[in-house]
């Protein structure tokens, strides 16, 4: 048997059968409103493919992001697929796939579906280093993909003077029957030379390895996951409500919070409104500065201010 991974302090993320069966019985009980969409921005794909020098985000959906940083164009968990499965896709990508300028980082958190999507992958221009979770890299090469590297927790890699950095999350991994846990999970933080500081948390439930990556990296924009909670019984352990994720920003010590992992896949009961309505409902409860919280619209383009 190969290497299985785990999360910090052991945690389990393994749900029974029996657990599946209370949740989908639970969820035939529900109501839910599916009608409200994420709003959108027609996205000015000209800018991106000539930007050299600014620093710059766009949302894709779900945990995709465009990241421009020191020249380098940086793509984010790559999945342009119309659905997962059985699971329909609620909005579409804010930027068709062939208009993406060409990549030249990739940057994987895990090998879940919503995340890892090798048919986007393939269709993006470039010849990008792709930076992988240890234990996925065989699952590159094998699909012919060269420039793969794999790393650990606390790995660095650096390519043209940005630092990529893997760091922890609390979640699980599986693609079939059998590789459940072979390879592992995390976020990766982005360090440019006098830029931004990006902390891309990929998946994860809430855990003390926020307040640790906080304690190791500057970050000035935490991109952290509010949907696909509820029921949270269920979810708890590896998806973070967006009460949670407000406290992880809070532990990674961020100025600026960008939420994602919602609106695009109905992974859990949470709609999108409800994800929405619960992050600014803690945001003003804390009386945080309204500032500090950047929720992109699909295809909006957010100038990243340089590092002070």
């Amino acid at each position: 048997m190969g290497k299985r991974y785990e999360n910090l302090d052991g945690v389990c993320t393994t749900k029974t059968f029996a657990d599946l069966r209370r949740w989908y019985a639970e969820r035939r009980q529900k109501k839910k409103d599916w009608s409200y969409t994420l709003p959108r921005e027609h996205i000015d794909s000209f800018l991106l493919h000539t930007n050299k020098n600014q620093t710059l985000l766009t949302w894709i959906g779900h945990a995709t992001f465009i990241i421009q940083i020191n020249g380098l164009t940086i793509v984010t968990d790559p999945v342009w697929a119309k659905r997962l499965g059985t699971i329909r896709r609620l909005t579409d990508p804010s930027i068709p796939i062939h208009d993406v300028p060409p990549a030249d980082v990739i940057l994987i958190s895990h090998s879940h579906y919503d995340h890892l999507h090798f048919s986007s992958i393939k269709q993006l221009k470039g010849n990008p280093l792709i930076l992988v979770p240890s234990g996925l890299r065989s699952s590159f090469l094998k699909r012919g993909f060269e420039r793969v590297v794999e790393c650990c927790w606390w790995d660095t890699v650096v390519e043209q003077n940005v630092s990529f950095t893997f760091v922890p999350a609390q979640h699980w991994s599986k693609r079939t029957l059998f590789d459940t846990n072979t390879s592992h999970w995390g976020g990766w933080v982005i360090e440019g030379k006098e830029k931004p500081t990006f902390y891309f948390a990929g998946d994860s439930g809430y855990f003390r390895g926020f307040r640790a990556i906080g304690e190791r990296f500057h970050i000035d924009y935490a991109l952290l996951p509010i949907g696909a909670y509820e029921p949270e019984w269920f979810m708890g352990p590896q998806h973070v409500t967006p009460e949670e994720a407000v406290q992880a920003f809070v532990d990674c010590r961020a100025k600026t919070f960008i939420p994602m992992h919602y609106g695009t896949f109905p992974l859990a009961d949470d709609t999108p409104k409800e994800a929405l309505d619960r992050l600014y409902a803690e945001w003003e409860r804390r009386n945080f500065p309204s500032e500090q919280l950047c929720v992109p619209k699909l295809g909006e383009i957010v100038y990243c201010e340089t590092a002070t």
